[in-house]
Protein backbone atom coordinates (compact mmCIF):
# COMPACT_ATOMS: atom_id res chain seq x y z
CA UNK A 1 0.00 0.00 0.00
CA UNK A 2 1.57 3.39 -0.68
CA UNK A 3 1.71 6.37 1.89
CA UNK A 4 -1.01 8.26 0.13
CA UNK A 5 -3.51 5.00 0.68
CA UNK A 6 -2.34 4.54 4.30
CA UNK A 7 -2.71 8.12 5.08
CA UNK A 8 -6.46 8.56 2.71
CA UNK A 9 -7.72 5.99 5.85
CA UNK A 10 -6.19 8.34 8.49
CA UNK A 11 -7.61 11.26 6.95
CA UNK A 12 -10.83 9.43 7.50
CA UNK A 13 -11.25 9.35 11.10
CA UNK A 14 -10.48 13.19 11.81
CA UNK A 15 -11.25 15.99 10.65
CA UNK A 16 -8.92 18.12 9.05
CA UNK A 17 -8.85 22.21 9.84
CA UNK A 18 -9.90 24.63 8.01
CA UNK A 19 -7.81 28.00 7.55
CA UNK A 20 -9.41 30.96 5.22
CA UNK A 21 -11.50 31.59 2.65
CA UNK A 22 -10.84 33.49 -0.42
CA UNK A 23 -12.28 35.22 -3.31
CA UNK A 24 -12.60 33.57 -6.47
CA UNK A 25 -10.62 35.78 -9.19
CA UNK A 26 -9.29 34.79 -12.61
CA UNK A 27 -6.87 32.04 -13.72
CA UNK A 28 -3.70 33.83 -14.90
CA UNK A 29 -2.20 31.33 -16.78
CA UNK A 30 -5.04 30.98 -18.71
CA UNK A 31 -5.30 34.77 -18.90
CA UNK A 32 -2.22 34.45 -20.50
CA UNK A 33 -2.58 32.00 -22.81
CA UNK A 34 -5.32 33.33 -24.11
CA UNK A 35 -3.59 36.62 -25.13
CA UNK A 36 0.13 37.42 -23.88
CA UNK A 37 0.16 40.99 -23.94
CA UNK A 38 -3.12 41.68 -21.67
CA UNK A 39 -2.64 43.04 -18.29
CA UNK A 40 -6.00 44.05 -16.78
CA UNK A 41 -5.46 47.01 -15.16
CA UNK A 42 -6.67 45.10 -11.42
CA UNK A 43 -3.01 43.64 -11.37
CA UNK A 44 -0.86 46.86 -12.36
CA UNK A 45 0.82 48.47 -9.47
CA UNK A 46 1.63 52.12 -9.00
CA UNK A 47 5.39 53.29 -9.78
CA UNK A 48 5.42 54.43 -5.97
CA UNK A 49 3.91 50.66 -5.36
CA UNK A 50 6.96 48.56 -7.00
CA UNK A 51 9.70 50.61 -5.37
CA UNK A 52 12.27 50.27 -8.54
CA UNK A 53 15.05 53.16 -6.83
CA UNK A 54 14.96 51.26 -3.31
CA UNK A 55 16.93 48.17 -5.60
CA UNK A 56 20.31 47.01 -4.85
CA UNK A 57 20.95 44.09 -6.83
CA UNK A 58 25.17 44.19 -5.69
CA UNK A 59 23.80 42.77 -2.24
CA UNK A 60 22.07 39.45 -2.85
CA UNK A 61 25.50 37.97 -2.96
CA UNK A 62 26.04 39.04 0.83
CA UNK A 63 22.57 36.78 1.75
CA UNK A 64 24.00 34.06 4.46
CA UNK A 65 25.05 30.46 3.22
CA UNK A 66 24.44 28.38 6.44
CA UNK A 67 26.32 24.51 5.79
CA UNK A 68 23.01 22.44 7.23
CA UNK A 69 25.55 19.02 7.45
CA UNK A 70 27.87 21.25 10.05
CA UNK A 71 25.14 22.78 11.97
CA UNK A 72 23.43 19.28 12.50
CA UNK A 73 27.48 18.17 13.48
CA UNK A 74 26.31 20.93 16.67
CA UNK A 75 29.44 23.00 14.97
CA UNK A 76 29.48 26.40 17.22
CA UNK A 77 30.78 28.64 14.75
CA UNK A 78 27.79 27.38 12.30
CA UNK A 79 25.13 27.69 15.51
CA UNK A 80 26.99 31.48 15.56
CA UNK A 81 26.78 32.39 11.73
CA UNK A 82 23.29 31.30 12.14
CA UNK A 83 22.59 33.62 14.94
CA UNK A 84 23.85 36.48 12.67
CA UNK A 85 22.24 35.83 9.67
CA UNK A 86 18.64 36.04 11.43
CA UNK A 87 19.59 39.29 13.14
CA UNK A 88 21.27 40.43 9.90
CA UNK A 89 18.72 39.42 7.08
CA UNK A 90 16.17 37.01 8.56
CA UNK A 91 16.63 35.39 5.61
CA UNK A 92 19.46 32.49 4.63
CA UNK A 93 20.60 29.98 1.90
CA UNK A 94 21.21 26.19 3.25
CA UNK A 95 23.40 24.00 1.38
CA UNK A 96 24.10 20.47 2.29
CA UNK A 97 20.82 19.11 3.47
CA UNK A 98 21.07 16.16 2.18
CA UNK A 99 17.69 16.10 -0.32
CA UNK A 100 18.67 14.41 -3.16
CA UNK A 101 19.26 16.33 -6.79
CA UNK A 102 17.12 14.08 -8.61
CA UNK A 103 13.89 14.30 -5.79
CA UNK A 104 14.13 18.07 -6.53
CA UNK A 105 14.13 18.12 -10.00
CA UNK A 106 11.77 15.22 -10.15
CA UNK A 107 9.42 17.25 -8.01
CA UNK A 108 9.71 20.79 -9.76
CA UNK A 109 9.30 18.47 -13.43
CA UNK A 110 6.02 17.16 -11.73
CA UNK A 111 4.77 20.47 -10.82
CA UNK A 112 5.76 21.68 -14.35
CA UNK A 113 3.42 19.05 -16.16
CA UNK A 114 0.58 19.58 -13.41
CA UNK A 115 0.36 23.65 -14.28
CA UNK A 116 0.89 22.43 -18.32
CA UNK A 117 -2.30 20.46 -18.06
CA UNK A 118 -5.64 22.14 -19.61
CA UNK A 119 -7.05 24.41 -17.17
CA UNK A 120 -10.68 22.22 -16.42
CA UNK A 121 -7.78 18.83 -15.44
CA UNK A 122 -6.54 21.38 -12.85
CA UNK A 123 -10.08 22.76 -11.86
CA UNK A 124 -10.90 19.61 -10.58
CA UNK A 125 -8.70 19.99 -7.86
CA UNK A 126 -9.94 23.89 -6.94
CA UNK A 127 -10.06 25.57 -3.89
CA UNK A 128 -13.46 25.22 -1.82
CA UNK A 129 -14.75 28.51 -1.12
CA UNK A 130 -13.97 28.00 3.03
CA UNK A 131 -10.36 26.73 2.59
CA UNK A 132 -7.35 27.75 1.07
CA UNK A 133 -5.76 23.73 0.06
CA UNK A 134 -6.10 23.12 -3.33
CA UNK A 135 -5.50 24.96 -6.46
CA UNK A 136 -6.33 28.64 -6.58
CA UNK A 137 -5.37 31.93 -5.14
CA UNK A 138 -5.20 32.77 -1.65
CA UNK A 139 -5.68 36.66 0.49
CA UNK A 140 -7.91 37.47 -1.67
CA UNK A 141 -10.32 39.27 0.47
CA UNK A 142 -12.04 42.01 -1.35
CA UNK A 143 -13.37 42.83 -4.79
CA UNK A 144 -11.68 46.08 -4.83
CA UNK A 145 -8.35 44.54 -4.28
CA UNK A 146 -5.05 44.31 -6.77
CA UNK A 147 -4.15 41.05 -7.65
CA UNK A 148 -1.15 39.16 -7.23
CA UNK A 149 0.78 37.82 -11.08
CA UNK A 150 0.27 34.17 -9.84
CA UNK A 151 -1.34 30.82 -9.68
CA UNK A 152 -1.08 28.26 -6.45
CA UNK A 153 -1.31 24.66 -5.46
CA UNK A 154 -1.71 24.37 -1.51
CA UNK A 155 -1.85 20.96 0.65
CA UNK A 156 -1.52 20.84 4.07
CA UNK A 157 0.63 17.30 4.76
CA UNK A 158 1.44 16.97 8.31
CA UNK A 159 0.07 15.52 10.08
CA UNK A 160 -0.84 13.14 7.75
CA UNK A 161 -4.61 12.97 9.59
CA UNK A 162 -5.36 16.28 8.59
CA UNK A 163 -4.42 16.04 4.82
CA UNK A 164 -7.54 16.59 2.33
CA UNK A 165 -6.33 13.71 -0.02
CA UNK A 166 -8.81 15.23 -2.55
CA UNK A 167 -6.94 18.33 -3.59
CA UNK A 168 -3.74 16.30 -4.31
CA UNK A 169 -3.61 15.46 -8.16
CA UNK A 170 -4.05 12.10 -9.36
CA UNK A 171 -2.15 13.66 -12.63
CA UNK A 172 0.30 13.39 -13.72
CA UNK A 173 0.97 10.11 -12.21
CA UNK A 174 3.41 10.09 -9.39
CA UNK A 175 2.91 13.41 -8.36
CA UNK A 176 0.95 12.60 -4.96
CA UNK A 177 3.80 10.45 -4.36
CA UNK A 178 6.34 12.66 -5.20
CA UNK A 179 4.59 15.64 -3.10
CA UNK A 180 5.08 12.47 -0.20
CA UNK A 181 8.63 11.70 -0.60
CA UNK A 182 9.33 15.78 -1.36
CA UNK A 183 7.97 16.70 1.95
CA UNK A 184 9.21 14.32 4.03
CA UNK A 185 12.48 15.86 3.32
CA UNK A 186 12.12 19.10 4.34
CA UNK A 187 10.24 17.76 7.85
CA UNK A 188 13.35 16.42 8.54
CA UNK A 189 15.72 19.36 7.55
CA UNK A 190 12.95 21.68 8.50
CA UNK A 191 12.81 19.82 12.56
CA UNK A 192 16.42 20.16 12.32
CA UNK A 193 16.81 23.72 11.71
CA UNK A 194 14.12 24.48 14.67
CA UNK A 195 16.11 22.28 16.59
CA UNK A 196 18.67 24.97 15.65
CA UNK A 197 16.76 27.55 16.20
CA UNK A 198 16.08 26.45 20.31
CA UNK A 199 19.80 26.31 20.99
CA UNK A 200 20.55 30.08 19.48
CA UNK A 201 17.06 31.01 21.41
CA UNK A 202 18.91 29.38 24.36
CA UNK A 203 16.73 26.70 24.84
CA UNK A 204 17.23 22.74 24.93
CA UNK A 205 17.48 21.66 21.43
CA UNK A 206 14.03 19.61 21.49
CA UNK A 207 12.40 22.31 23.21
CA UNK A 208 10.83 24.21 20.45
CA UNK A 209 10.24 21.29 18.68
CA UNK A 210 8.01 19.79 22.05
CA UNK A 211 6.07 23.45 21.84
CA UNK A 212 4.91 22.27 18.38
CA UNK A 213 3.80 19.16 19.64
CA UNK A 214 3.09 17.69 16.08
CA UNK A 215 4.73 20.15 13.50
CA UNK A 216 2.02 21.52 11.40
CA UNK A 217 3.74 21.24 7.63
CA UNK A 218 1.83 23.06 4.49
CA UNK A 219 3.42 23.41 1.05
CA UNK A 220 2.17 26.05 -1.49
CA UNK A 221 3.27 25.72 -5.03
CA UNK A 222 3.57 29.73 -6.66
CA UNK A 223 3.05 29.56 -10.88
CA UNK A 224 3.96 32.63 -11.68
CA UNK A 225 3.52 33.03 -15.73
CA UNK A 226 5.36 35.62 -18.06
CA UNK A 227 3.96 38.87 -17.81
CA UNK A 228 4.33 41.43 -20.62
CA UNK A 229 4.60 44.08 -18.22
CA UNK A 230 6.73 42.98 -15.38
CA UNK A 231 7.56 46.20 -13.97
CA UNK A 232 3.84 46.45 -13.46
CA UNK A 233 2.86 44.02 -11.01
CA UNK A 234 4.04 41.34 -8.45
CA UNK A 235 3.67 37.84 -8.95
CA UNK A 236 3.46 37.73 -4.79
CA UNK A 237 2.57 41.15 -2.75
CA UNK A 238 5.19 42.31 -0.29
CA UNK A 239 4.40 40.20 3.22
CA UNK A 240 6.00 38.19 5.88
CA UNK A 241 5.10 34.64 6.57
CA UNK A 242 3.36 33.94 9.79
CA UNK A 243 5.39 30.61 9.88
CA UNK A 244 7.65 29.04 12.34
CA UNK A 245 10.20 29.19 9.73
CA UNK A 246 9.25 28.82 5.14
CA UNK A 247 11.66 26.64 2.97
CA UNK A 248 12.08 27.30 -0.53
CA UNK A 249 13.01 25.58 -3.57
CA UNK A 250 13.66 27.75 -5.74
CA UNK A 251 14.35 27.84 -9.60
CA UNK A 252 17.91 27.68 -10.51
CA UNK A 253 17.63 29.33 -14.01
CA UNK A 254 15.03 31.97 -12.93
CA UNK A 255 15.05 35.25 -10.07
CA UNK A 256 12.24 36.60 -8.91
CA UNK A 257 12.21 36.48 -4.99
CA UNK A 258 13.36 39.61 -3.28
CA UNK A 259 13.55 40.61 0.28
CA UNK A 260 13.42 43.93 2.04
CA UNK A 261 16.72 44.88 3.56
CA UNK A 262 17.39 48.02 5.41
CA UNK A 263 15.25 49.60 3.72
CA UNK A 264 15.77 48.10 0.11
CA UNK A 265 14.73 45.22 -2.12
CA UNK A 266 17.54 42.97 -2.56
CA UNK A 267 17.06 39.55 -5.05
CA UNK A 268 17.86 36.61 -3.63
CA UNK A 269 19.57 34.42 -6.60
CA UNK A 270 19.47 30.88 -7.09
CA UNK A 271 22.20 28.98 -5.78
CA UNK A 272 22.13 25.44 -7.41
CA UNK A 273 20.24 22.97 -4.89
CA UNK A 274 20.08 25.27 -2.29
CA UNK A 275 17.02 25.92 -0.01
CA UNK A 276 15.93 29.29 1.08
CA UNK A 277 14.99 29.75 5.01
CA UNK A 278 13.38 32.51 6.76
CA UNK A 279 11.78 32.86 9.97
CA UNK A 280 8.31 33.86 10.33
CA UNK A 281 6.42 36.06 12.62
CA UNK A 282 6.12 33.07 15.26
CA UNK A 283 9.86 33.29 15.93
CA UNK A 284 9.63 37.10 16.14
CA UNK A 285 7.04 37.07 18.93
CA UNK A 286 8.63 34.21 20.62
CA UNK A 287 11.86 36.04 20.26
CA UNK A 288 10.31 39.39 21.52
CA UNK A 289 11.68 40.96 18.51
CA UNK A 290 15.40 39.66 18.54
CA UNK A 291 14.80 37.46 15.55
CA UNK A 292 12.52 39.53 12.63
CA UNK A 293 10.26 38.04 10.27
CA UNK A 294 11.50 39.87 6.88
CA UNK A 295 9.49 41.19 4.28
CA UNK A 296 9.79 39.50 1.10
CA UNK A 297 8.05 39.54 -2.14
CA UNK A 298 7.97 38.04 -5.84
CA UNK A 299 8.72 39.90 -8.93
CA UNK A 300 7.34 38.32 -12.98
CA UNK A 301 9.37 37.88 -15.87
CA UNK A 302 8.67 39.10 -19.58
CA UNK A 303 9.66 35.74 -21.09
CA UNK A 304 9.78 32.56 -18.68
CA UNK A 305 7.36 31.33 -16.04
CA UNK A 306 9.17 30.74 -12.72
CA UNK A 307 7.55 28.59 -9.59
CA UNK A 308 8.97 28.14 -6.23
CA UNK A 309 7.96 25.59 -3.74
CA UNK A 310 7.60 27.01 -0.26
CA UNK A 311 6.72 24.58 2.70
CA UNK A 312 5.63 26.47 5.89
CA UNK A 313 6.22 24.74 9.15
CA UNK A 314 3.51 26.31 11.89
CA UNK A 315 3.10 25.24 15.68
CA UNK A 316 0.11 23.47 16.14
CA UNK A 317 -3.42 25.48 16.41
CA UNK A 318 -3.35 25.39 20.02
CA UNK A 319 0.03 26.40 20.76
CA UNK A 320 0.61 29.66 22.84
CA UNK A 321 3.11 32.07 21.20
CA UNK A 322 4.08 35.09 23.34
CA UNK A 323 8.07 35.98 24.54
CA UNK A 324 10.02 33.95 25.67
CA UNK A 325 10.51 34.61 29.87
CA UNK A 326 14.38 35.13 29.29
CA UNK A 327 13.82 37.01 26.51
CA UNK A 328 12.23 40.17 28.39
CA UNK A 329 14.54 42.49 30.81
CA UNK A 330 14.99 46.04 31.61
CA UNK A 331 16.32 46.90 28.46
CA UNK A 332 14.35 44.31 26.17
CA UNK A 333 10.85 45.02 27.50
CA UNK A 334 8.02 42.84 26.37
CA UNK A 335 6.60 43.91 22.83
CA UNK A 336 4.11 41.29 22.30
CA UNK A 337 1.26 39.36 23.75
CA UNK A 338 0.80 36.11 24.27
CA UNK A 339 -2.24 34.27 22.22
CA UNK A 340 -3.14 31.20 20.25
CA UNK A 341 -1.34 30.68 17.33
CA UNK A 342 -4.27 29.39 15.70
CA UNK A 343 -5.94 32.83 16.00
CA UNK A 344 -2.78 34.45 15.06
CA UNK A 345 -2.82 32.19 12.00
CA UNK A 346 -6.06 32.66 10.83
CA UNK A 347 -5.98 36.55 11.07
CA UNK A 348 -3.19 36.48 9.09
CA UNK A 349 -4.67 34.12 6.41
CA UNK A 350 -8.04 36.39 5.99
CA UNK A 351 -6.17 39.25 5.23
CA UNK A 352 -4.38 40.67 1.90
CA UNK A 353 -0.59 40.28 1.75
CA UNK A 354 0.19 43.78 3.23
CA UNK A 355 4.08 43.97 4.54
CA UNK A 356 3.94 43.05 8.40
CA UNK A 357 0.78 44.74 9.34
CA UNK A 358 -0.77 41.10 10.46
CA UNK A 359 1.89 41.71 13.71
CA UNK A 360 0.33 44.32 15.17
CA UNK A 361 -2.53 41.97 16.58
CA UNK A 362 0.51 40.19 18.31
CA UNK A 363 2.00 43.49 19.51
CA UNK A 364 1.35 45.36 23.31
CA UNK A 365 -0.85 48.89 22.49
CA UNK A 366 0.82 51.42 24.28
Amino acid sequence: MSPSQVDESVTMTEEAPTFAPCLPVPNVQEMVRKNPLQVPKRYERSEEEMEKENYKSHLSSEIPIIDFSLLSDGSKEELLKLDTALKEWGFFQVVNHGIKTELMQRMKELTAEFFGLPVEEKNKYAMPPDDIQGYGHTSVVSDEQILDWCDQLIFLVYPTKFRKLQFWPETPEGFKDMIEAYSSEIKRVGEELISSLSVILGLQKDELLGLHNEVLQGLRVNYYPPCSTPEQVWGLSPHSDASTISVVMQDDDVSGLEIRYKGSWVPVTPVPDALVINVGDAIEIWSNGRYKSIEHRALTNQNKKRTSHVSFLFPRDDADIGPFDHMIDAENPRLYQTLKYGDYLRHTLNRKLEGKTQTDAAKIKE
